[in-house]
């Protein structure tokens, strides 16, 4: 009997749990995931800053996203060309660097020099201009670890490809001061 009553019992439950009713109605949106973005500074190095300067990031960047830095090295026929930070220049005295660090609130963009700053020639120095992009952190790039996944990570020295990557705009880059 008891056998009997265990075999009704996964019988039901089997037909039971197959059971469909009609769909529910649609949830409402979830919030949008990370967003890759861009925007520009431009800015002076002189002995009155230290030769950097930290900008506040607002909204703060999600823990795992990463911040890349451009410098605009030159532009020909309209066209601009992006060089991503460090980036590493010989003088008769030495070697400078433009370079850059982040946290979660801020970033900060420096000159780092084998000489003293003060020796660097102004246009090093005055009204450069860099563009400062946000790329979210879970964007499935494989992390090389035995669970990780495979897929194309996008070259971040080519700042073309990297908007083009994250499908950013940047016909309309906001400069912030």
């Amino acid at each position: 009997m008891k056998k009997i009553f265990i075999l009704f019992a996964v019988v039901g439950l089997v037909a039971f749990s197959s059971c469909e009713g009609d769909q529910g109605p649609e949830g409402p949106q979830g919030p949008e995931g990370p967003v890759a973005e861009v925007f520009e500074v431009q800015m002076d190095f002189n002995t009155g800053n230290n030769f950097g300067k930290t900008f506040p990031l607002s909204p703060k960047i999600y823990s795992g996203d990463n911040l890349l830095v451009y410098e605009l090295v030159n532009t020909n026929n309209g066209i601009d060309t992006w060089a991503l930070l460090p980036q590493l220049y010989y003088f008769a005295n030495g070697t400078a660097q433009y370079n850059y660090e982040f946290s979660f609130d801020q970033f900060s963009i420096l000159i780092d020099a084998s000489f003293p700053l003060t020796q660097l020639p102004s246009s090093f120095t005055t009204a450069k201009i860099f563009r400062v992009v946000i790329v979210p952190g879970d964007d499935g790039v494989n992390t090389g670890g035995p669970n990780s996944k495979s897929i194309n990570k996008a070259d971040y020295s080519d700042y073309n490809t990297v908007i083009k990557k994250y499908n950013i705009d940047d016909s309309n880059v906001k400069r912030i001061n």
